[in-house]
C-alpha cells in the first residue's frame, strides 16, 4: 500500500460497523465545524451504507448532535438512471436519510443521471464541484469525507477493474463504460478521493473476504482490484471491516 498506512477496524458485524461509522462521522463533523462553516459529505451507495443512513436519520444519539443545514452531500458515483429508479444511489440515499432530516435542499448535490447523455451528465456534476468548491482548472476538490464501499471484483465507487477511468488523472468525474452492466456508471475519479481529508471504506460479508485480503495485503494491482488506488495524499484512510469480510486478513486489530 505504499507510504499510507490505513487504519483497519475490525467490527463484530454489519450492524456494529454501521454504527461505528456513524459515531465516526458525527464526531468528524463536529470537530470540522470548529474550525469552517460546512461539513462536505460523497456518500456511495450499495447495500452497506444503507443502515448507517437509516441510523443517522432515526436515532437521536446522532441527528441530534448535527447542524444539518451545514452539511452538503455529494455522490462519490451514480447509476445512468433516472433520480426515482430503483437503482438509484441518490434515491436509496433520500428515502433512507436525506428526506427524513431538516436538510436545506440546496445542500443536497445529486447527478443529473437522467440526462440521456451519460458523458454531459459527468461533465455537469464535475462543474458542480467546480461552483462548490471554487476551484481553477487543474485544482481538485477537498472533501471532509468520502464514504466507499468494496465490490467483490475490488471496484469502488464506479472504479470497476480494468475499465477506462482508472486511468484518469486530471478529471474530476467521468463517466465510465462498464460492460459487464452494459452501461455507463458516472463516478469522481481516484485523484478526488485521494484529496480527501478522510476516506472510508466500509465492508462487510464474507464474499468479500478473499477480494478484501488481496487488496489490503496482496500485491499492488490497481487495474485489476480498483480500491488500491485510494491512497489519500494528505488524509485518513479508514477500512471499517466486519469479522465475516476480514476472515482472511492477517491482522491483530481490535472493535
Amino acid at each position: 500500500m505504499g507510504v499510507i498506512h490505513p487504519e483497519i477496524s475490525i467490527i463484530a458485524d454489519a450492524n456494529s460497523l454501521s454504527r461505528a461509522a456513524a459515531k465516526l462521522i458525527v464526531r468528524q463533523i463536529g470537530e470540522q465545524l470548529q474550525r469552517k462553516e460546512y461539513f462536505a459529505i460523497a456518500l456511495s451507495g450499495g447495500s452497506t451504507p444503507k443502515s448507517l443512513f437509516n441510523l443517522l436519520a432515526k436515532e437521536p444519539a446522532f441527528n441530534t448532535q448535527v447542524p444539518w443545514d451545514k452539511i452538503h452531500f455529494f455522490w462519490g458515483d451514480e447509476r445512468h438512471v433516472p433520480p426515482d429508479h430503483p437503482e438509484s444511489n441518490y434515491r436509496m440515499a433520500n428515502d433512507t436519510m436525506l428526506s427524513k432530516l431538516p436538510i436545506p435542499q440546496e445542500n443536497i448535490h445529486r447527478v443529473m443521471s437522467e440526462n440521456s447523455d451519460a458523458d454531459s451528465a459527468a461533465t455537469q456534476y464535475e462543474q458542480e464541484l467546480y461552483a462548490f468548491f471554487h476551484l481553477t482548472k487543474g485544482q481538485m476538490p477537498r472533501f471532509d469525507c468520502i464514504l466507499l464501499g468494496m465490490g467483490p471484483d475490488g471496484h469502488t465507487a464506479s472504479l470497476f477493474p480494468e475499465t477506462s477511468a482508472l486511468l484518469e488523472k486530471e478529471r474530476l468525474v467521468i463517466a465510465n463504460w462498464v460492460e459487464k452492466f452494459e452501461s455507463y456508471r458516472i463516478t469522481m475519479t481516484a485523484p478526488v478521493f485521494n484529496n480527501a481529508d478522510c476516506v472510508i471504506f466500509m465492508v462487510s460479508g464474507e464474499k468479500k473476504a478473499e477480494t478484501l485480503q488481496a487488496v489490503l495485503q496482496g500485491e499492488k494491482q490497481p487495474y485489476h482490484f480498483p480500491a488500491q488506488l485510494i491512497q489519500p495524499a494528505h488524509g485518513r484512510l479508514l477500512w471499517i471491516i466486519d469479522r465475516a469480510a476480514a476472515r482472511n486478513l492477517n491482522v491483530q486489530v481490535g472493535e
